[in-house]
């Protein structure tokens, strides 16, 4: 057995990863309103902006809480074709959830099914991205802690995605986005305490890259396409202010019209 630590950082990893979670599910349950008041095309941009944005805040939120997690007597590489997967997964899964919600007409059936699969998109990203990790030893997990970790993404996901779209305002948004990053982390969190590590003889070197050299990178270009979205989100008229501005406009033309 290993020892390890998951918080070699003391309190600066799960703070930023609990921070990086909450600003992807914010950005993505936005996205997902906007969604919800358009039409065609708009309304299929809005979806996979959602997915983009909670597929690439949990994810950054797993990397950057994987910084604070060493093991004694081994350093710690990843595997990077497994590392994207994780990503791709991540943002594929929980695309297809808000895609659920965001076109299902029966809205209760919509939401339980949503909430499933984006929470199992979590767990997906998670394992998958605990399958990347190289150290001399093999990591070893305890099923019931795995199936609660499960559990936890499935339920809390579906709770954030119901708050986002019944209760239609900011508050809504900020307290569903708390509660998305909260079930993301309490999840990473239940799956590393599944976590026990029977340790080999180091035989030879360990293939895969250092988080300094692939994690760290990709997660800061992550982190930085999150807030350029959420700006650009957070400045973009809503469906709501376009039909004001159109009516303004028609409003304007007729009494031009009325002066002439």
């Amino acid at each position: 057995m290993g020892s390890m630590d998951h918080f070699s950082f003391g309190w600066l990893t799960p703070v930023l990863s609990y921070a990086m979670a909450c600003v992807g599910a914010a950005l993505g349950l936005r996205c997902t309103l906007r969604a919800l008041s358009a039409t065609g095309a708009s309304r299929r941009n809005w979806l996979l902006t959602a997915a983009a944005a909670i597929g690439s805040g949990i994810w950054t939120m797993h990397f950057v809480a994987m910084f604070g997690f060493t093991v004694g007597g081994t350093e710690l590489r990843y595997d990077i074709p497994l590392t994207v997967l994780s990503l791709l997964v991540a943002v594929a899964v929980v695309g297809l959830g808000v895609f659920v919600v965001g076109h299902g007409r029966h809205r209760g059936r919509s939401l339980l099914l949503g909430g499933l699969t984006t929470g199992l998109g979590v767990a997906a990203m998670h394992y998958i991205g605990m399958a990347a990790v190289r150290i001399h030893g093999e990591l070893q997990y305890r099923f019931g802690t795995v199936a609660l970790s499960v559990l936890i993404a499935v339920g809390a996901a579906t709770a954030a995605l119901w708050a986002a779209v019944t209760i239609r305002n900011v508050y809504a948004a900020a307290a569903a986005s708390l509660v998305m990053g909260i079930a993301v982390s309490c999840m990473h969190y239940t799956g590393m305490a599944a976590v026990h590590v029977h340790m080999e003889p180091a035989r030879s070197g360990l293939g895969g890259a250092t988080p300094m050299q692939f994690v760290f990178p990709l997660a800061v270009g992550l982190g930085s396409f999150l807030f350029l979205t959420a700006a650009f989100v957070s400045l973009s008229p809503t469906a709501q202010e376009n039909a004001a501005y159109r009516e303004a406009g028609e409003i304007a033309v007729e009494e031009l019209g009325r002066a002439a």
